[in-house]
């Protein structure tokens, strides 16, 4: 009689004690059992690690579990991947036709890419993987020497958009479709297509399931400007901005001085720290600018505040931020309604207090990409 497949749930709850832990052993354990049970390949990449994977990023944001403990458990993650995609060579390798998967440059959380890499090559494609941080120019290089069928460009934090569509760009130019997938995109893909995506797919299955359809490839052409698909960035906000951003930084920090003088007796590090902080700010507001869509920056804005409510740190801090940069911007009016609309939702999302006469010490309150 053959015994039921395992359940991915439990094997899930197993395989996040192991990697918690940073027993890679007892983690390599638990897939290879699942295997043996029955539950095949693409279930445990999908349904085991990934989820598992998920649960790491939000004990993180939790702060259930230190930026440390998070690198140890991606890392044994990515060699329980590993270990599985060398158990054995998928029969039929190839035959459906060859493609490239990559993070788009700058782009350092690899996992998604790596995930949908190995259900394609389950799936019977031939799979390029380029990994984290794919440069353009490297990537279209590679292209003109393998000449796949399509590039799936995966993409999870939003300030990486501007990058994006480069490389969606450049990808086209040469004939090359382009199908797009993360976070980054937007929960319903609107960022891909903002862009000028050929495909968008929200996770492996289904992007395994637009190249099993076929993707038209684009007649070769002359790369676009970011104004043929956007034409909004003929106001010049974005480009001020981003080019803008050192002077910006510093301009706040003096803004935050006057504003609570206690700031001036930070050491070093926490200058650096809040430096850091408002830089973030900066870029998620100039990529909100780019797409121009608030809701990239009051997306961030509430994150940011959850993400500091659970280390006990008030939030006003990061009003306070907006507000110093809406006071640098006044002539920027997209710049200025994505602000007003970021402090909106911060009250209304987390009922932030009142500030406080000084700000919470910049070393203890964490943004995206200083923590992680």
């Amino acid at each position: 009689m053959t015994r039921p497949a395992p359940c991915p749930a439990a094997l899930r709850e197993d395989l996040w004690q192991a990697v918690i832990d940073g027993d890679e052993y007892t983690a390599l354990d638990v897939v290879h059992a699942g295997l043996a049970d029955g539950l095949d390949r693409e279930t445990l990449l999908l349904d085991v690690i990934a989820g598992v994977q998920a649960r790491v990023g939000g004990a993180w944001a939790a702060d259930q579990i230190t930026v440390a403990q998070e690198h140890a458990a991606t890392a044994v993650n990515e060699r329980v991947v590993a270990a599985l995609a060398r158990r054995s060579r998928p029969s039929g390798a190839g035959e459906r036709g060859r493609v490239t998967v990559g993070c788009v440059d700058g782009e350092w959380h690899a996992m998604p890419a790596r995930l949908v890499a190995e259900v394609l090559r389950l799936r019977g494609w031939r799979v390029d993987y380029l990994g984290a941080q794919t440069p353009t120019p490297h990537l279209i290089a590679h292209l003109h020497q393998t000449g796949p069928d399509a590039v799936l460009l995966s993409g999870s934090l939003p300030t990486h958009l501007p990058a994006a569509h480069a490389a969606i760009t450049a990808c086209q130019a040469i004939g090359v479709p382009v199908m797009a997938g993360g976070r980054a995109f937007g929960p319903d893909g609107r960022y891909a297509r903002a862009l000028g995506a050929d495909r968008w797919a929200p996770d492996a299955r289904a992007a395994a399931a637009v190249l099993e359809e076929g993707i038209e490839p684009p007649r070769p052409t002359a790369a676009r400007q970011p104004v043929d698909d956007l034409p909004h960035l003929t106001d010049q906000e974005y480009t001020w901005i981003a080019r803008s951003r050192p002077r910006l930084v510093r301009q706040a920090l003096t803004d935050l001085e006057k504003r609570f003088p206690a700031l001036r007796a930070y050491g070093d590090a926490q200058r650096e720290r809040t430096a850091e902080d408002i830089a973030h700010i900066v870029d998620f507001l100039a990529t909100a600018l780019y797409v121009d869509d608030p809701d990239v920056f009051s997306a961030f804005a509430t994150w940011t505040a959850e993400i500091l409510k659970s280390r006990a740190v008030p939030a006003h801090s990061l009003s306070a931020g907006l507000e110093v940069l809406a006071g640098r911007l006044r002539d920027f009016p997209r710049a200025l309604r994505m602000l007003d609309e970021g402090l909106a939702a911060l009250s209304v999302e987390t009922a932030l207090p009142k500030p406080a006469q000084t700000p919470a010490p910049a070393a203890q309150a964490p943004v995206p990409g200083a923590s992680a």
